[in-house]
């Protein structure tokens, strides 16, 4: 009864952790929401586990479930600040396209209700906009100057958040591993 129940567990979780992947492409936090339910999956897994057992989730696989989900989130973060620099930004661009993205992923996610597209477009775009507003602010900073920084973090967001999703599926194959491993 208690194996049964425990592949019942492990396939919700896969299946549930599959759509989380997918939340990470429209720009939510599916790789934390699949972490967080992984959690609380090893807090309860004494009701269905034998006496004895090993846990659903080992410490050192939900360790490792965090530190790859952090590293997608540094490199999504980073791209942007990165494209920024590449397209000539200063330290204010740089800070501005990460605050820029922050806030048009957020604002793109209701703003334009498609899938993926209004998340994904935001923050490319909010990217692009705080890297221009960051050099506009900075001393001496002119309108044209600021295009090719504004257009260097606007790509690096877009490669950052497809950088960030294979990082999600790792950590959904680390989970989904342990979850069916006894």
């Amino acid at each position: 009864m208690a194996l049964a129940l425990s592949l019942v567990v492990a396939t919700l979780f896969a299946l549930v952790g599959a759509l989380c992947v997918l939340l990470v492409a429209i720009g939510l936090p599916g790789t934390w929401i699949m972490i967080a339910i992984a959690v609380v999956i090893e807090l309860i897994d004494g009701l269905w586990l034998d006496e004895g057992g090993g846990p659903t989730f080992a410490p050192w696989v939900l360790v490792t479930a965090v530190a790859v989900a952090l590293l997608g989130e540094v490199l999504e973060f980073a791209a942007s600040a990165l494209g920024a620099k590449h397209g000539g930004a200063g330290r204010r661009g740089m800070i501005g396209s990460i605050v820029g993205a922050l806030v048009g992923g957020i604002v793109g996610t209701f703003a334009i209700p498609i899938p993926i597209v209004g998340s994904v477009l935001g923050a490319s775009l909010g990217a692009g906009f705080g890297a221009m507003f960051g050099e506009l602010s900075a001393q001496g900073g002119s309108f044209r100057g600021s295009l090719r920084p504004a257009q260097g973090a606007a790509i690096g967001r877009l490669l950052g958040t497809i950088a960030k999703l294979p990082c999600a599926a790792l950590v959904w194959v680390i989970l989904v591993v342990a979850a069916f491993w006894p």
